[in-house]
């Protein structure tokens, strides 16, 4: 229960400082989406640089670095989820070719700006 109590602070202080436009970092697991309409409307298409987060707002500029390799690519927030425990980002194949994995990888995300 404790544990439980101590993730949601820590979660909700990511999303304050989001919205402020202060640079902060979450860290996770990736994986890889495509295909249908997101939740803002739009299609989604594999050969942008999108992703899907849980409660960043929409348009959201957020640079995901592959943390074993180093590598890094900027996507702008356009969908909800990912829906999987565990996992913080959901990326489009684009995203996932240049910072250099398919399937999951261990991710840092960090808030970089809005569009």
């Amino acid at each position: 229960m404790a544990l439980k109590s101590l993730k949601k602070p820590a979660f909700v202080a990511f999303m304050l400082i989001a919205s402020t436009g202060i640079s902060c970092a979450q860290t996770g697991i990736a994986s890889i989406y495509s295909g249908g309409r997101t939740a803002n409307g739009e299609r989604c298409v594999g050969s942008h640089l999108t992703a899907a987060h849980r409660t960043l707002p929409f348009g959201t500029l957020v640079k995901v670095t592959h943390r074993r390799s180093g590598k890094s690519v900027v996507v702008r927030i356009n969908d909800r989820g990912p829906f999987v425990r565990g996992r913080v980002i959901d990326v489009t194949p684009a995203a996932a070719r240049v910072i250099g994995f398919s399937g999951i990888a261990p991710v840092k995300l960090t808030v970089v700006g809005e569009r």
